[in-house]
């Protein structure tokens, strides 16, 4: 079967030009004008992944993002206009895996594309070769559900995120620069601006400190990367 992309955008000419690009690359694609259509569809009929505009009518990108959390970890590439740096860091915050700028290139979205789901496809190998949670003190991790906790309480992890922290986790007290945090998110072959890494870390943070307030595990070393504290 082959893996199914939603494109979601209100500009016709993209979603025509971009369809025909992803499936004579062999991906089945389904379509979608605005955010609002694209929900139903994405809820009744879940995809591998989805690219999504950030501004269109009835429901924009960030909105849908924000649903699509509530129950999904569908790995997430954002649309974002030339000069909205803005809209590329709060949608990042928001739980986005990577966002490309327009007017872009579909070989450089195809590569992202291909990039994120070999990523999927490996967490998924990981998991299945090895059913050990990951446990550090309060915190626990386990890939085959895609699970973690904080003290026995659920934290609610994107992918990407989840990628990040266990790269973290699995050495406390070790630093993991930001290329080798890009690295253990998305592979070798794809470069991602610091910032994005930087966004992604906060947004962990953010939503462990939701679980317990005084949450500082994840420790920034500046211009160095981040460690996991030790116990």
């Amino acid at each position: 079967m082959p893996q199914t992309i939603a494109l979601v955008d209100d500009d016709r000419n993209i979603l025509t030009s971009v369809t025909m690009t992803l499936e004579a690359e062999g991906f089945a694609v389904r379509t979608y004008s605005d955010g609002a259509e694209a929900l139903r569809g994405l809820t009744s009929q879940p995809v591998d992944l989805a690219v999504l505009d950030i501004k269109m009518p009835r429901m924009d990108g960030m909105e849908l993002l924000e649903k699509l959390r509530k129950s999904s970890a569908l790995p997430v590439i954002f649309l974002t206009s030339k000069d909205d740096e803005v809209d590329e860091l709060m949608g990042l915050r928001m739980g986005a895996d990577d966002y490309i700028k327009k007017p872009f290139s579909q070989r450089l979205l195809i590569e992202r594309i291909r990039s994120i789901l070999r990523r999927e496809e490996s967490r998924g190998a990981a998991a299945g070769a090895s059913d050990q949670a990951l446990l550090r003190g309060p915190l626990m991790m386990d890939p085959t559900r895609h699970l973690c906790t904080w003290e026995g309480k659920p934290v609610e992890l994107t992918v990407t995120e989840f990628l990040l922290l266990k790269a973290l986790a699995q050495r406390p007290g070790h630093v993991k620069s930001r290329d080798q945090l890009m690295d253990a998110a998305y592979g070798e072959n794809i470069y991602v601006d610091d910032r994005t890494i930087d966004s992604h870390i906060k947004r962990l943070r953010k939503k462990f400190k939701a679980v317990v307030d005084d949450f500082n595990q994840i420790e920034t070393l500046y211009g160095v990367g981040y460690r996991y504290k030790e116990s």
